[in-house]
């Protein structure tokens, strides 16, 4: 057995660390919260578990379909020895690479079916897809499905809100879910149109309501299984895992998600969280006899076997994909970055750098496709957009899929310089500090000044970010090596998520002309491997082409 202390919030601790502990590079979330993981093995697991009952949690598996496999042997081995093992899941699982994209999460619902999963929650990128998907997907869900606090146009819950689970022994376990209101910002507007997101204090009075409800139903225990998270932006809101935790009385156990955090409960915060793509198991022992909690830990995969049914399933999938697309289609000299932070969500990067590139040659690349001088042309993608990284060596269509894994499409906006300068100095307000709208872009040079504070004014309709009240951090130098006018008309070729308002461009919603080319932005890309760098992808991506300043 071993502890380990997951310290994410200071970067310059996480340097260091990494330098001495020689690990490998991992994407890293600022926390507010510092969380704690008791790690163990399957060797550390008590022979005999007669008299228990376990919950096996995941949580933003995002596409890792080949490791439900360990987590069905985890949940049949537990039983083995006596256990009633209950098997939950608290979001993202319909998104992250193309095992699942392809499918638009189907092939996940696939998975976890064959897992054996009994009840989960929905995080934010179940709703990449649209509603209609979704809703299909649960559909076919042999588990049930509970969100409480995401509500149809006549204030209902669009999920059953809440279950109450009964063991073989008797043991009556109730369970609510909860989806992060950052869905607001994190999903396409389009895809959640007419749906409310209970925040703050709405979101506490949500999770009360259940808990009471659950224990007047004579509940022994309430779990809540949750996408929240622990990182620094929900925390900013009121909406992190943690304070949820703390202001409604009566969660005996809170599954988390959405930050990728590992950690089990060990602080007054009764909480744990498995990572993401099943780096670990969560598990929850609870006595029969004695109807309490007895202990949980997190299970690492080190000595666990596949279960050959899920195994067999997911494997014919993975397959499937493959055979479309683990097809080379150019190289690349250089390693493009894909990390959060420091990285897309921090920083210009060389990925950024290409993947605006692109977007911007899309639409550039035949005269006459917009309105305005090419001069005033310019591009703009979310960093929070760009998922993975690609390796120096052959590059397959599976994955440019893999780093752009969303569908969206290449859209242009055209906006005032005045709404350029707000939507910059807006999704940069936390810089140096990671945030999903940080602007990877091309054609724009400007200076971030994090010395200065952020003007917070009103919060964007519908959104946990708020309009600047002025614009005190961002700087504009030039825009294609000409000077920056605030009343110019400039073409901002981005993706539909951006352009409908997504992230911190609500902005960019409000523009009276737009139009969406239908090019899906991976095809974008890979266009332009193929026909501007002629399949390779040279030392000019070496490094970030040095557009953005931060000070």
């Amino acid at each position: 057995m071993k502890r380990q202390r997951v310290l994410k919030s200071v970067l310059s601790v996480l340097l260091v660390l990494a330098m001495v502990l020689a690990t490998r590079a991992t994407a890293l979330t600022a926390f507010a919260y510092n969380p704690i993981a008791e790690v163990m093995t399957i060797a550390d697991v008590p022979a005999d578990l007669s008299g228990k009952t376990i919950i096996l949690h995941s949580n933003d598996v995002h596409g890792a379909i080949g490791r439900y496999a360990y987590i069905a042997s985890v949940k049949q081995n537990f039983q083995k020895r006596g256990a009633e093992v209950i098997l939950v899941d608290s979001g993202d699982f319909s998104q992250g690479t193309s095992y699942v994209a392809q499918s638009k999460g189907a092939d996940a619902v696939t998975s976890m079916n064959a897992a054996g999963y009994d009840i989960i929650t929905i995080g934010n990128h179940e709703f990449d897809y649209g509603q209609t998907q979704l809703r299909a997907n649960i559909a076919v869900g042999k588990f049930k499905t509970v969100c409480a606090n995401i509500l149809d146009a006549n204030g209902n819950p669009i999920f059953d809100p809440n279950t109450m689970y009964t063991t073989k022994s008797g043991l009556k376990l109730g369970f609510f879910g909860v989806n992060t209101p950052e869905t607001q910002t994190k999903s396409n507007p389009v895809f959640i149109k007419g749906l409310t997101f209970l925040s703050k204090g709405d979101l506490y009075a949500c999770g009360q309501k259940q808990v009471d409800e659950l224990k007047a139903q004579g509940a022994d225990l309430v779990i809540c299984l949750a996408h929240l998270g622990v990182d620094k932006e929900a925390a900013r809101e009121g909406i992190s895992s943690d304070i949820f935790y703390d202001h409604v009385k009566g969660i005996d156990f809170l599954f988390d998600g959405h930050s990728h955090t590992v950690m089990s409960a060990e602080g007054k915060e009764q909480m744990e969280s498995t990572g993401t793509k099943l780096e670990t198991i969560g598990v929850l022992v609870i006595d029969d006899a004695t109807k309490k909690i007895e202990n949980s830990y997190v299970l690492s995969l080190d000595g666990l076997q596949k279960e050959v049914v899920a195994d067999a399933i997911t494997t014919n999938i993975i397959k499937r994909i493959n055979a479309e697309y683990d097809v080379v289609f150019a190289k690349s000299e250089v390693n493009l970055n894909g990390e959060k932070a420091p990285g897309n969500r921090t920083q210009e990067t060389n990925m950024g750098d290409l993947v605006s590139e692109a977007m911007l040659w899309t639409v550039t690349k035949d005269a006459g496709s917009i309105s305005v001088d090419p001069s005033h042309a310019v591009a703009i993608t979310n960093g929070g957009g760009l998922r993975a990284p690609i390796k120096a060596g052959d590059v397959t269509k599976k994955d440019v899929n893999t780093v752009l894994p969303f569908g969206n499409t290449v859209t242009v906006v055209y906006v005032t310089g005045e709404q350029l300068l707000e939507a910059l100095e807006a999704s940069t307000f936390c810089t140096p500090d990671p945030v999903g709208g940080y602007p990877q872009t091309t054609g724009i040079k400007f200076t971030i000044n994090t010395g200065k504070s952020y003007a917070a004014g009103p919060a964007y309709p519908a959104s946990t970010y708020h309009k600047p009240a002025s614009i005190n951090r961002v700087t504009i130098e030039s825009i294609n090596d000409q000077p920056f006018s605030k009343t110019d008309t400039y073409a901002v070729v981005t993706n539909n998520f951006i352009s409908d308002g997504g992230d911190t461009y609500y902005g960019f919603s409000q523009a009276t002309e737009k139009f969406d080319t239908g090019i899906p932005l991976d095809e974008a890309v890979m266009a332009y491997i193929t026909e501007e760098l002629h399949g390779n992808i040279g030392s000019k991506y070496a490094e970030p082409r040095g557009d953005q300043t931060i000070k």
